[in-house]
């Protein structure tokens, strides 16, 4: 088991440095500079900021002393969007407001997406199954800002009568919540209905499951006791990444109800070129889902003791 995690934790050193070095490069490769405005400063501006901020290096030194200072935890200062602000403070600040978002938009998928799956597996084939199938493809079609759009404009007074919500994203507010939590976790709800009725489905035909009903066991016990905690690991490996996408904010859902969370400043330093904040926010982001997948993986020990651990990382 020790041999395991060492391998793994790694392999996530190797893989957040290969993450690092791709975004670093080709966020360089794009064209323009963060300069460029609609007033942009004349070429020797340019070339003072330009050397203020060590842009003026080759990219290959650019890099090794961003990797030096990030060995240090110094992810540098934003050069545009907070101009001269920690980045890892801004990360920092931001984060908690889209990790409340994302929580409570993760739990309601999963407290409404999986006994939807169960409960469609066991009505297989009747309609209350084809209606919950239609309504899973269609969030699953569905982009988010298509989601969050409808939602902003039905709720918040679109439409006569209905505005039960405010437009603009109030800290603390309740109501505020509502609307972007629901967009959030639309799309992982349906997507773990769909996955948990097909792990479940899967495990239905199982022999373990056969000898169940053999010895006469009810069928609600048999899905939802039985099948489901095989079924849980398919769903488990979805949700690792999934978690941490959402926790890190949705970029759309929260650039649509203009709350000021990670999610959007990650949009918006890509838009400004904010090179610092750029890498900051990405190598926050891979951290978070390699830890994530991490901890998933030493999850289907619990789900499932007959996995082996140390034997699959070898």
């Amino acid at each position: 088991m020790t041999k395991y995690v060492l391998k793994r934790v790694l392999m996530a050193v190797i893989t957040l440095f290969v993450v690092i070095c791709l975004t670093f490069f080709l966020m360089n490769a794009v064209p323009g500079t963060p300069w460029l405005s609609e007033k942009t400063p004349s070429e020797a501006t340019i070339a003072a900021l330009n050397e203020k901020y060590g842009l003026d290096k080759p990219l290959i030194v650019q890099l090794g002393k961003y990797l030096e200072n990030l060995a240090h935890l110094d992810f540098g200062n934003s050069i545009k969007m907070q101009k001269d602000r920690p980045v890892l403070e801004i990360i920092l600040t931001m984060f908690p407001i889209s990790a409340s978002i994302g929580a409570i938009a993760i739990l309601w998928a999963i407290l409404v997406g999986v006994p939807l799956g169960c409960l469609a597996a066991y009505r297989r084939g009747t309609w209350v199954d084809s209606l919950l199938r239609v309504i899973c493809t269609i969030g699953i079609s569905m982009p988010g800002f298509v989601i969050a759009t409808m939602l902003l404009h039905a709720f918040t007074g679109g439409i006569e009568g209905l505005k039960f919500f405010p437009t603009i994203f109030q800290q603390g507010t309740a109501k505020s919540y509502v609307l972007p939590c629901l967009a959030l976790g639309f799309y992982p709800m349906c997507y773990l209905s769909r996955q948990t009725r097909t792990a479940m489905l899967d495990a239905i035909n199982q022999e373990y499951i056969k000898t169940a009903r053999a010895k006469g066991l009810r069928n609600k016990t048999i899905i939802f006791k039985h099948a489901l905690r095989n079924a849980l690991i398919p769903v488990i490996t979805y949700l690792g990444p999934q978690i941490a996408f959402t926790l890190c904010g949705g970029f759309v859902v929260e650039t649509v109800f203009t709350i000021p969370g990670l999610g959007r400043y990650f949009v918006s330093s890509i838009s400004n070129r904010d090179y610092p904040l750029i890498m900051g926010t990405t190598i926050f982001l891979a951290a978070f889902i390699i830890v994530m997948n991490l901890i998933v993986d030493l999850l289907y020990k619990l789900v499932d003791p007959r996995i082996n651990l140390a034997k699959g990382g070898e």
